[in-house]
Parts: C-alpha cells; sequence; structure tokens
C-alpha cells in the first residue's frame, strides 16, 4: 500500500510540475499576482481612541440624537471629535454665558447617582430606572414598595387584591416629547434589585399566574378570567382603566423615554450669526425693534421684539383646533465678541375653524427683555414656523446709551398695539415695562377705531415742591402731510412714578383721524434747571379703514 501510495503522490506531483511549468512558459512575460489575501496591501485607517468610544457609547448613550452620532462617526480627526464634543455640550447649556455648563455637570451628577443606587449586578447607568433618570433627570415623586407584599389595586387596575414583587411608580408632570402626568412603573420580578420598566399594570402581580390567586373585582365577578388578563384580552382596564394605562398609550410613553430628550432650537442656534436677509428659498418675513429702558446708573433694559403676520405661517389641525406656532432663537454679543445674553422660545397662533381667516389678518408677536450695560451690540434672531420649516434671520447692531442722571432723558418711544397698566395675571409675562403692559406694534399700522398706545419713561425729572408734580412741561404733536394736526399738553393724570422716572403713558384715539400717515412727536421741556433742557421723541403711524 505505501508503493502504491508513494507512487501515486510523486505521479501527481509530476503532474503538477508539468502545467505549471507549462503555464510559466505561456505566462513568462507576467507575473502572476498572488492568490494569497494576506499578501494584499491592507486599508487600515486609524482607529479611534478608548476614550471617544466610551464617550459616545457610555457616556452620552441615552442622550445623542441619530444626526449627532452619524456626524460624530464620520469625524477623521481626535480635533474633529474635541470641537464635536465641545459643541454638543454648549447646545445643551441653559445659560451660555456663565463659565459652567449647568446640563453637562448635572448630566454626570446623574450618571453617579445611578450607579450608586440603581446598580443590581449590572452598572446602575445600564438599567432602566438608571436610564430614565439619566436621560430625563429625577422624578417630581416615587412610589416605592422595595419589599412588594399585599397590595390593594384601585379600580382603574381593576380591583381585588394580590401580592406584588416589589416595585416603583415615577411620577413626571412634564416631559417633553413624552407627555405630561407620566406614571412610570418599574418592577423587580427576580428580587435581585433590577427593576424593569412596566409595559402593563399586571408586571407586579405575583400571583398572576396561580390559577384563583389575585383575582380582580371582574374575575371574582365572572366578567372576566386571569388567562384573559394574561393574554390581554378583556382585562379589567376594558371598564376601569384610565386612557394612560392602556397597552398602546403605555407602549408608547416607553418608546418616546428611549428617545435622546430634544434639543430646544439648536439648528436656529446654528444659523444666528449670518447676514440679514433670507436664509433659504421660503423665507419668513418678521421685523424686530429693539428698545430701552434705564434700570440702575450702569444697566439698562433692552427689550428685543419680534412680530410676523399669521398669514405667513402654516396652520394645521391639532385636537380641532388650527394652531400655528414659531420657534424663536436670539443671541446678543457684544462688540469684543463675548455673549451677552441668548434668548429662545416658541410662540402659538390659535384659532378655530370659522375664525381661521379673521386670525391670518393678525399679528404673532414676541419679547424678551435683558439687562446690559452701556455700549455696542450685535443681536442675531432666527424664527421658523414649525409646521412648514420656514426660517428667516435678522442681524442688527445697537447701542445700548448710557443716562447721564444729571441730564434729562427718555426712553425710547413705544407706539402700542396694546397698553394697559398690569395685573396679578401678568406677573413673570412678557411685554411688561414698570407698572404697564406694552405690547409694541412694530408695523406701525392702525384701523380706525383702534387705540394708539404711547409710552415713554422720562429719566431725572425734578418735582415742583410747591405743585408736587413734575417740573417738566410735555406736549403731544400730531403732524400728518408735514402739517400740525393736533397739539396736546401732558395734564399728569394717572402717573404713576415720581421723583427721577415719569411715564408717560396715554391712548390717542383714531376714531376722528383721516386715512393716512401721520408723525407724532414728544416734546418735553425741564422748567427748573437754568440750562432749560429740552428732549423730542418722534415716532411714526398709519391708520387705515
Amino acid at each position: 500500500m505505501s508503493k502504491v501510495k508513494s507512487v501515486r503522490n510523486f505521479a501527481l506531483t509530476g503532474l503538477f510540475l508539468a502545467v505549471s511549468a507549462s503555464v510559466g512558459i505561456a505566462q513568462e512575460p507576467k507575473e502572476t499576482p498572488s492568490q494569497d489575501p494576506t499578501n494584499n496591501v491592507r486599508k487600515v485607517g486609524k482607529e479611534v481612541k478608548e476614550v471617544y468610544k466610551k464617550w459616545i457609547n457610555n457616556d452620552v448613550a441615552y442622550i445623542i440624537t441619530k444626526d449627532e452620532k452619524k456626524a460624530f462617526d464620520q469625524l477623521k480627526t481626535d480635533e474633529e471629535r474635541e470641537n464635536f464634543i465641545e459643541n454638543f455640550w454648549r447646545r445643551r447649556d441653559p445659560n451660555p454665558d456663565t463659565e459652567e455648563n449647568e446640563y453637562r455637570e448635572e448630566y454626570y451628577e446623574r450618571i453617579a447617582y445611578a450607579n450608586e443606587h440603581y446598580a443590581s449586578g449590572i452598572p446602575g447607568w445600564k438599567t432602566d430606572r438608571g436610564r430614565t433618570y439619566i436621560a430625563w433627570g429625577k422624578p417630581d415623586s416615587v412610589e416605592s414598595h422595595p419589599s412588594g407584599g399585599s397590595y390593594d389595586r384601585p379600580s382603574y387596575e381593576g380591583g381585588g387584591s394580590t401580592t406584588t414583587y416589589p416595585f416603583e411608580v415615577w411620577f413626571y408632570r412634564h416631559l417633553d416629547g413624552v407627555g405630561d402626568g407620566l406614571e412610570i412603573e418599574f418592577v423587580d420580578p427576580t428580587g435581585t434589585g433590577e427593576y424593569r420598566i412596566a409595559r402593563n399594570a399586571f408586571e407586579k402581580d405575583a400571583l398572576l399566574m396561580v390559577p384563583g390567586a389575585g383575582l380582580t373585582t371582574a374575575e371574582q365577578l365572572g366578567l372576566g378570567s386571569k388567562a384573559e388578563r394574561i393574554a390581554g384580552i378583556n382585562d379589567a382596564n376594558r371598564y376601569y382603566g384610565r386612557a394612560q394605562d392602556q397597552p398602546f398609550e403605555r407602549l408608547s410613553v416607553i418608546t418616546n423615554l428611549q428617545r435622546p430628550p430634544q434639543v430646544k432650537f439648536s439648528d436656529l442656534q446654528s444659523l444666528a450669526g449670518g447676514d440679514s436677509g433670507t436664509i433659504d428659498n421660503n423665507p419668513l418675513d418678521f421685523d424686530l425693534r429693539v428698545d430701552f429702558f434705564r434700570q440702575s446708573d450702569d444697566r439698562v433694559i433692552a427689550t428685543f421684539t419680534v412680530q410676523t403676520d399669521n398669514k405667513e405661517l402654516v396652520f394645521e389641525n391639532v385636537g380641532g383646533v388650527q394652531t400655528a406656532r414659531m420657534n424663536v432663537f436670539g443671541r446678543v454679543t457684544a462688540v469684543s465678541g463675548k455673549r451677552s445674553g441668548i434668548f429662545e422660545d416658541s410662540v402659538s397662533a390659535t384659532a378655530t375653524g370659522e375664525e381661521l381667516a379673521e386670525a391670518k389678518d393678525r399679528k404673532s408677536v414676541y419679547q424678551k427683555a435683558i439687562a446690559l450695560t452701556p455700549g455696542t451690540y450685535k443681536v442675531d434672531v432666527v424664527v421658523r414656523d414649525v409646521a412648514s420649516g420656514n426660517k428667516g434671520v435678522i442681524g442688527k447692531g445697537f447701542t445700548v446709551p448710557k443716562y447721564d442722571e444729571k441730564k434729562l432723558s427718555t426712553s425710547t418711544l413705544v407706539l402700542a398695539s396694546k397698553l394697559r397698566s398690569t395685573n396679578e395675571r401678568d406677573i413673570g409675562g412678557m411685554f411688561i415695562i414698570g407698572n404697564a403692559k406694552v405690547i409694541p406694534n412694530l408695523s406701525g399700522v392702525y384701523k380706525k377705531g383702534q387705540d394708539i398706545g404711547v409710552y415713554l419713561q422720562v429719566y431725572n425729572a425734578e418735582i415742583d415742591q410747591t405743585t408736587l408734580r413734575p417740573a417738566v412741561d410735555v406736549e403731544y404733536i400730531l403732524m400728518k402731510g408735514g402739517k400740525e394736526f393736533m397739539r396736546q399738553p401732558e395734564n399728569w393724570e394717572g402717573l404713576s412714578d415720581s421723583g427721577q422716572r415719569l411715564t408717560l403713558a396715554r391712548l390717542l384715539p383714531t376714531d376722528q383721524m383721516p386715512v393716512g400717515d401721520y408723525e407724532i412727536k414728544i416734546k418735553i421741556k425741564d422748567r427748573v434747571r437754568t440750562d432749560n433742557q429740552v428732549i423730542e421723541q418722534t415716532g411714526s403711524f398709519t391708520i387705515t379703514q
């Protein structure tokens, strides 16, 4: 046998050599490429350092968006990754004007807390409770049953008594993108301390699989069976359950909890800083106005008012109500480039189907007040219509005045669409200046019969000690077509301030004014100071039918 094998091997070897030789002669001019893939040149990219892998997969796994993760994966250098991480936290910083990033500091505190309190054989940040706490923060309240035991079901869970596994119910009043009045239930069915998010109210029932035990009221009365409850058919929720306990509602909440929290208007912030004008093919037109009111010797309140026509917005049916929403982002920077303020908010306009046409003829207005020191600044404002995605941007330079305490001076003259005294409901709201609610009319257009609000603050006015009235003369002068139309003195009725600040707040009726363009001039003269200081503030408006 060995001789036969050796002969066979020799024959095969000879055949292989012969074929190799013939191939070699036939292809002598060419080199045969190697068929061994291990000899090929490998294309090896630079591996991402472990610290960046840990950051993307562990540190921010619950809050990074899909777009952000995709962008991070495409970065090539460590410098690009460092810049990305810096911008990632900056987008979430609630107060960019401070050196600390409060969101980042709180976020890592949440991770530490989760690892300390929710670990159960796996790190706390990997558990369901840990994920929820890290991504959404501390719940407003917690109902804890660490030992489980006897449990009387509330009516909306079907009633009756049973025994439960350890469980907790977390309550959140509101979570952006998730919902309001949220009850999130966590159950520990294994007794290991690993609480898992519950998809229905019966996961905590330790007697669910025990025949005849832990029956609901409906099951005791023969209106249902435990088998149906286990299968999710005709369970007690059909008769007593709340809307939030229905299977699809629970699954919807759980799904939303798995998504990263929304980054508020960060896309608008990335647009701020460009040149004035439109930024896409579907621009959103809006007006921007900056007014100034003295707060103290070195501080001035600057109000930024944004106004757009509702016809620029897209109305959608939301719960039977026609609703249009616009997001507003603004950034104030000093001439040195230092950020001096930031604001972002949402403005909504609603109307019924019958009121829609009228609502589109109205305007949506937003205002933010920021205290600034005198100097030169720039504000970049971006407005986006939520429904259509249309955007507009305005960049505007302005100078915050320095008020000399020895000279008569005034605030900006504001012509308002609404002007009235404040009440308790106005506390903390927009458009509050001193003791008045002033909604500026940026277009300056008023319909005949609509009152024109005139608001102006006067600083450093002396008080006449004999009459106890301001020692200044104030006149309201209306001009039309270059000619004086009306002149009225200020009678100081309803004066709300005294001493170093006076408030001029007056409503001008338009019933008797012809349609057309007008100019209003407020002339202020000091009667006490020897230099007889005189100040004039002017504004213009239009009256239409």
